[in-house]
């Protein structure tokens, strides 16, 4: 893999489970697997994954050489990393099948999207959108507007 000719913003992310985090992200986003480097511990040292033009680097957790301390997370990441996709519902669908907890369930947004959120098995937090159309967003628009009016 020649990683001098990517471009532009990578996630890294650390988790418990390297090679399992490769099925998933394989089975539940999509993604295309295009470099693996495991240890002879079998743990993962590098991989790289592509999702759809994109890419993401991971690695298993190695507290070893973090002076202990582990990286990978324990319970739902401060970091949301987004998808747009084709169909919202069907991937939050398909990553639920595989393993993921859906924490938001799909909905019309006010802001045009169709918008959904999950958790990985890895504890890391992902959300997927798809734009809606002109009506479905002045639909959305007027139920957040309603929504707003009740909360005063």
């Amino acid at each position: 893999m020649d990683y001098q000719k990517l471009t532009g913003l990578i996630p890294h992310l650390v988790v418990n489970g390297g090679a399992a985090a490769i099925d998933f992200y394989k089975a539940g986003l999509g993604a295309e697997e295009l470099h693996r480097m495991p240890t002879p511990d079998g743990r993962l040292m590098h991989a790289t994954l592509k999702f759809d033009g994109s890419y993401l680097f991971l690695n298993d957790d190695f507290p070893e050489h973090c002076g202990g301390a582990t990286r990978a997370p324990k319970g739902p990441s401060p970091v949301t990393l987004h998808l747009n996709v084709k169909n919202c519902d069907a991937a939050i669908e398909r990553a639920a099948k595989a393993g993921a907890k859906v924490e938001m369930p799909a909905m019309d947004m006010f802001w045009g999207d169709r918008y959904g959120k999950i958790i990985d098995p890895f504890g890391h937090s992902w959300s997927f959108s798809h734009p809606l159309t002109a009506d479905q967003k002045a639909a959305a628009e007027k139920a957040w507007a309603a929504m707003q009016g009740n909360m005063k």
